[in-house]
């Protein structure tokens, strides 16, 4: 059976957690944490260079965490950007042989890489995915097309369905703000925020230890992981939030407990002001740390203004929600409201400078939250791969040997929905 008639294998690697399953399904097959344990002893033994791996000994995803104890476990992208391509190599091979069983010459392969990502990476890519893998075919989509595309199927749509809108892009260990017109992503009016869902579990386990609560030392990163993912929510305002907890405490404070794994013994803390603080740090970074001070809605708002005038107002009216970050309960309401007060008062000034002659027209500013949030990378490329466009943009095996890696450098733009 030819390739182009099996579905596609659609693989997103993020810092936190890898996405993978086959095109056409609503949801990715298999999450796992994008981490691999390598055993120290064996990297660093006679004759190995360093950094080196062992054939089979290593573990990735919750294996790699599970054996912790007797395995180094390493993180082969940070911030977004593959910085170990040995690791990222084997990490592959177990995405690909393990997880998703698959013969890799089969099918056609989707990947997945960060704005701004620099040719020579997409390179690595392409000769692990030809040279090693020896893949049918490859197409290295950007993740903000990808996460448009995934926002199209929503039913809470308001826009026509067109490629162009603000993607906010949350992960794990980077938020980028990137603004799309038709498909082809604006990259000088790109942003990157280096305030992430990692950065809110360290804040929220600060919080929990600072107010005394008796975590056990081993676990207060998962427990504070927990209380960010289970009980979070955005406050439209924060001073008015804090009255609440203190005039009925019983009524918003949570309990979470469990069993150290280390001695058995139960715990149990208390979640008070963490709830609302957590992802507070969006909107007012300043809590959180004094090297970055500027909030999401302004940094969303600069992006927008710095992209060519005749496509504002499209990026303004279509502001979409991608990731695991900005999955809390009121985000998207919050980051409308914040950036329409930035645009009107920037309309009301512009009206006041002209002495009441200038007339503008209210800007609609909207934020799309939709079902496919978490998976809104992987579940774009799910439903772009099903396209029969998809297969013609693809780099073929036999592109490949004739051209070499330089044919990935730049990936084109289909429109397939």
């Amino acid at each position: 059976m030819d390739a182009t008639q099996r579905p596609a294998a659609v693989i997103d690697c993020g810092t936190g957690f890898t996405k993978m399953g086959y095109a056409g399904n609503v949801e990715p097959s298999y999450i796992i944490p994008t981490a691999i344990g390598v055993n120290d002893s064996v990297k660093q033994g006679p004759g190995r260079k360093p950094g080196a791996l062992s054939d089979l000994d290593f573990h990735i995803g919750n294996e790699a965490i599970k054996n912790a104890s007797s395995y180094s476990v390493q993180y082969p992208i940070k911030h977004g950007q593959v910085e170990n391509w040995d690791y990222m190599e084997r990490f592959y091979q177990q995405c690909i042989f393990k997880h998703m069983r698959c013969d890799p010459e089969d099918h056609y392969f989707l990947l997945t890489e960060p704005p701004l990502n620099a040719p020579e990476n997409r390179e690595y890519t392409a000769e692990i995915m030809f040279e090693t893998f020896n893949v049918s075919g490859l197409y290295i989509a950007v993740q903000a097309v990808l996460a448009l595309a995934a926002s199209l199927t929503s039913k809470r749509r308001t826009t026509d369905n067109t490629l162009t809108g603000t993607v906010i892009d949350s992960g794990d260990g980077v938020t980028h703000v990137i603004p799309v017109a038709d498909g082809f992503v604006i990259g000088s009016s790109i942003k990157s925020i280096p305030i992430a869902g990692k950065d809110l579990t360290q804040f929220i386990q600060q919080l929990m230890r600072e107010r005394g609560e008796k975590m056990p030392p081993e676990e207060s990163m998962a427990i504070a992981q927990r209380v960010k993912e289970q009980h979070s929510y955005v406050c439209s305002d924060i001073v008015k939030e804090y009255g609440k907890y203190d005039a009925e405490p019983g009524k918003y404070l949570r309990d979470v407990s469990g069993v150290n794994p280390k001695n058995n013994q139960p715990w149990n803390c208390d979640v008070a002001y963490e709830r609302f603080l957590g992802p507070e740090v969006f909107f007012q970074p300043e809590i959180y740390s004094s090297d970055y001070l500027t909030p999401l809605p302004v940094v969303v708002d600069q992006c927008i203004q710095m992209s060519p005038i005749d496509v504002r107002r499209p990026l303004y009216k279509n502001i979409v929600l991608s990731g695991g970050s900005t999955m809390f309960r009121d985000f998207h309401r919050r980051v409308q409201r914040d950036i329409k007060r930035i645009v009107d008062a920037r309309v009301d000034a512009s009206v006041e400078r002209s002495g009441g002659q200038l007339q503008s027209q209210a800007i609609d500013v909207n934020v799309v939250s939709h079902q496919m949030q978490r998976f809104a990378v992987w579940f774009g490329g799910s439903v772009l791969a099903t396209t029969p466009e998809f297969y013609k943009a693809c780099h073929t095996k036999a592109e490949y040997e004739e051209y070499g890696p330089s044919i990935c450098r730049t990936n084109p733009v289909f429109r397939g929905i």
